[in-house]
Parts: structure tokens; C-alpha cells; sequence
């Protein structure tokens, strides 16, 4: 403990900021000295510092989840005002200053109000004063500051229109988010190594389309499981028709899951097709939405078993926020109406296909055939009547 409070003492002495350089902002603290940012890759706090050191601290004395480590401890920022001292650590569980990870489930709203079982992550800790006094009595008063980030792990990633070569995502990113560390890439190959790159007049018509949603700087504690992923005419699903590829417990014929919920990708494959009501165009345009779920390792198993979930049959497009939340954007998926098939061309004279020779060399024999049988019956016919 002597250490301890000789080790605080020193740093006691680095801050350059006193208390008559806070001017009015010297006061007694209050509840909403502290600012918190739930970033996508990591936590910042922000606390006021002149109502610190008006308490009898400063920056140095404020110890974040009780971790001395140079990387959990606040950096003075003289920069804005009132000055703060700000702490910041990554959203990792091993690297979290001593931050408290706990996970609950409710049942979905809004969008998701189809899946009975919805996680959010939370995240929390406190900053308290370390009083450097060495006497028996001290007359600072304990400074306590508490943070928590909530962190949802369902996600709707849309707007995927396949027309072009693969282009970087656009990515919103929100507070208390993991969105932009998610992302959705087409493939033309199984090996997910060449970007699916769609020539003007669409690709041709049950191409195998390879679709990859991973996630990168993301703690290792999430893999990524993919609940939904459905197709549809319009970049807003509300405002168009919709072919689901797969939903809970249930998939098209034809889509084929390759890795669902084992690592931090997903990774699933289609056959290209067009849309009915788009018969008179010369191609058929539509999007690609996924929605994805981010599950601790030791939980993603159970959310694939089918009679601990709800099947969705329709998507609930009524609900304000489904185009400005958690949205990724790609290109276009266009495929061709019709196949490329010679089928227009006029037929070239003075060449003979192989068929044509053979189905007459066939009429020929059969003509020889018959005008022999005849001879016979003749002869045969001749003869009875002598």
C-alpha cells in the first residue's frame, strides 16, 4: 500500500492544469461531468477535470477499473472547454482495462420483432479517486464515475446491388455499434479469392453468385451467424418484392450454406436469377439484404437449433429506421433476362450441319428399305396368282 501510494504521489505532481487556471470552471462535480463514446472499435471517457482538481485531485489520481497499466490511465486535454481527462481502450475483452463484458437476451423489436431471441452485449466499469493522503483522516471526498456501453448484436447489412465489380463499402457508423466492422463481399469463386465483377449487360442466369459477411477488428469473442438473407427489387425492401434465400430453420433449394456461425465470416452461395416482373426488361436488377447477428462463441450453436427460434415468413417494413440503421451499401446484382444464345441469328446457306446429313443419309436408307420391300411384294403377288 506505501508503494502504491508513493507511486501516486509522484504522478500527482505531472499535472500542469491548477485550479486557478480553471476559472469558473472550478466547481464541485456533478453528475454529468463524465462523457462516454461507445465507438466501434473502442470505449471513450471524457471527464471534466476542473471539478477534479477543485476536490483536491487531478487527472493522474483517477484510476480507471483499478488498472496502473500507462494504457488505462487519462491523458490531460487542454485543447477544449472546459478541459477534460480522457481515458480510451479498445473493445477487446484481454485489452479492456479491466471493463466488465455481460451479455443478456430479450425478445426482438422493430425489425427483428420476428426473432424471439436478441442479444446485447454490455459493457461497463468505473473510474474512482485515489486519495494520495498519507494521514490518518483526509478531507477530499471519493470521486466515483461510472460508464456503460450497450452494444446490440443483430444487424440488418442491405442495399447490395450486384452490377459492377465489387466496390468499397460504404459504411454508417453509429454509437454503441459493431456495424462497421461488418461487411459484404461477392465472389465468383469458391475459394472466395477473385471479386465478382458484373459486366454491363448483367451476368448470365444460374451463375453461381459466392456471398462473404465477415467482420474485421472485432473482438474474438463474436463469430458471425447470418439469421436472414433475402433479395429484393428496390434498395428499400418495403417498397418492392422480396425472394428470401434462407430464413431461420428454412432455405431455397438451390442456396447452398457453406459456413454460418463457426468463425467471423459467413460465407453462403446462390444461383443467379431475375425476378418475374421484370420479364420485359433486358435485365433483371436487384438487391441483396443479410441480416446478421454477432454471437459469443460458446452461444452461436444455440441459435441454430430451429425449436428454439421463430421462423419469419414476411419482413415487417412498416417500421420507421429500417434504411438509416446499421445499413452497408455495394453494388448491384443485374443478371440477363434472356441468354446469350444464337437464337436471332439468320440461318447461314451453303453449310450443312452434321445433323442435317445424318437425318438424310436416315431417309435415304428408309426410302431403299421400302422401295425393296415393294419389289418383293410384287414378285410374292405374282406368283400366287400363276
Amino acid at each position: 500500500m506505501k508503494i502504491l501510494v508513493l507511486f501516486l504521489s509522484l504522478i500527482a505532481r505531472s499535472s500542469q492544469l491548477t485550479l486557478s487556471d480553471c476559472g469558473s470552471d472550478a466547481r464541485r462535480p456533478q453528475l454529468n461531468d463524465i462523457a462516454v463514446s461507445c465507438g466501434t472499435t473502442s470505449i471513450g471517457l471524457a471527464i471534466q477535470v476542473c471539478p477534479v482538481i477543485y476536490t483536491g485531485y487531478n487527472e493522474t489520481l483517477l484510476i480507471l477499473n483499478h488498472m496502473l497499466e500507462p494504457k488505462c490511465r487519462a491523458t490531460l486535454d487542454e485543447s477544449v472547454s472546459p478541459p477534460v481527462a480522457r481515458f480510451n481502450f479498445p473493445l477487446n475483452m484481454t485489452h479492456s482495462c479491466g471493463s466488465v463484458f455481460r451479455t443478456t437476451s430479450a425478445a426482438g423489436t422493430g425489425i427483428f420483432s420476428d426473432f424471439s431471441n436478441i442479444q446485447t452485449v454490455n459493457i461497463s466499469g468505473i473510474i474512482r479517486s485515489v486519495d494520495p493522503t498519507t494521514g490518518t483522516i483526509t478531507y477530499n471526498a471519493e470521486l466515483k464515475y461510472y460508464y456503460s456501453c450497450a452494444y446490440p448484436l443483430e444487424y440488418l447489412i442491405n442495399n447490395t446491388q450486384i452490377d459492377v465489380s465489387a466496390s468499397s463499402i460504404s459504411i454508417k457508423d453509429n454509437n454503441g455499434s459493431f456495424i462497421s466492422t461488418l461487411s459484404m463481399d461477392l465472389y465468383s469463386d469458391a475459394n472466395y479469392t477473385r471479386p465478382m465483377v458484373i459486366p454491363e449487360l448483367g451476368i448470365e442466369l444460374r451463375t453461381d453468385v459466392f456471398v462473404e459477411v465477415k467482420a474485421t477488428n472485432l473482438t474474438g469473442q463474436y463469430h458471425i451467424l447470418l439469421d436472414r438473407c433475402y433479395a429484393s427489387i428496390s434498395p428499400l425492401p418495403s417498397n418492392s418484392s422480396f425472394f428470401n434465400l434462407f430464413v431461420p430453420c428454412s432455405k431455397d433449394q438451390f442456396t447452398t450454406m457453406i459456413e454460418n456461425g463457426d468463425s467471423q465470416s459467413a460465407r453462403f452461395k446462390f444461383p443467379a436469377f431475375r425476378f418475374i416482373e421484370q420479364q420485359n426488361e433486358t435485365v433483371s436488377t436487384y438487391f441483396l439484404h443479410c441480416i446478421t447477428r454477432l454471437c459469443e462463441q460458446s452461444t452461436c450453436s444455440t441459435f441454430k437449433q430451429c425449436n428454439k427460434r421463430r421462423k419469419r415468413d414476411t419482413l415487417d417494413t412498416s417500421v420507421s429506421g429500417i434504411t438509416q440503421t446499421y445499413t452497408l451499401t455495394s453494388p448491384r446484382i443485374v443478371t440477363r433476362a434472356e441468354t446469350t444464345d444464337s437464337k436471332e441469328k439468320p440461318l447461314v446457306t451453303g453449310k450443312t450441319s452434321n445433323s442435317a446429313v445424318g437425318l438424310g443419309v436416315a431417309v435415304g436408307v428408309l426410302a431403299f428399305a421400302c422401295l425393296v420391300a415393294l419389289g418383293v411384294a410384287a414378285v410374292f403377288f405374282k406368283r400366287l396368282r400363276n
